[in-house]
């Protein structure tokens, strides 16, 4: 992971952000944490999918709320640990994660968590974003009310058009089968 391409040059970046738990990872169980490397799977199609993004020149940026710090039910350290394994496990099935976004924070207490868009002006200081052509993908309402804050295009995981996502997919694998056929045209 790294800034550092992105110092060589200041033009925007088309960039995917990516939500982790039930995008990337099966979610935990109701009012529990992915508090470990041994807790966290990653769900089918995902590192094929991160590949083919990152094939067609998408940054990557995961944008992840992860109040369990907060709540002291794990460590920063316990998330970065975990976050260093998921990405070495990425690398070695040809898919990067650029950069990870964390929010430790509970609700109402910063301006990082999501539907606030904290994380992603952060991403845009680290390397210029293409707003145009860059996609917020998540599970949840707080994940598409962000990007459509943050004025990107936004994909809900799941089988609900309750949110207002500009599209709707099962699974991130489908979601980038979607982004690419959009692409095309």
């Amino acid at each position: 992971m790294g800034v550092e391409w992105c110092i060589l040059s200041s033009s925007k970046k088309k960039t995917i952000f990516l939500d982790r738990d039930g995008v990337i990872n099966q979610q935990a169980a109701i009012h529990e944490y992915i508090k470990s490397w041994e807790e966290f799977h990653f769900l089918d199609g995902v590192p094929q999918a991160i590949a083919a993004l990152k094939t067609d020149g998408y940054r990557i940026c995961i944008i992840t709320n992860q109040r369990g710090i907060a709540r002291r039910k794990m460590t920063l350290e316990d998330v970065k640990h975990l976050h260093h394994c998921m990405c070495d496990a990425l690398k070695k099935q040809g898919a990067e994660i650029d950069e990870i976004y964390i929010c430790p924070h509970n609700d109402g207490e910063c301006s990082c968590r999501k539907p606030e868009i904290g994380m992603f002006l952060q991403a845009e200081r680290d390397c210029p974003v293409d707003k145009n052509r860059s996609w917020m993908i998540g599970d949840s309402g707080s994940d598409i009310e962000a990007g459509k804050n943050y004025g990107v295009k936004t994909i809900y995981i799941g089988d609900s058009l309750e949110f207002g996502a500009d599209m709707v997919a099962s699974s991130l694998f489908e979601a980038v089968k979607k982004i690419k056929l959009l692409n095309q045209k």
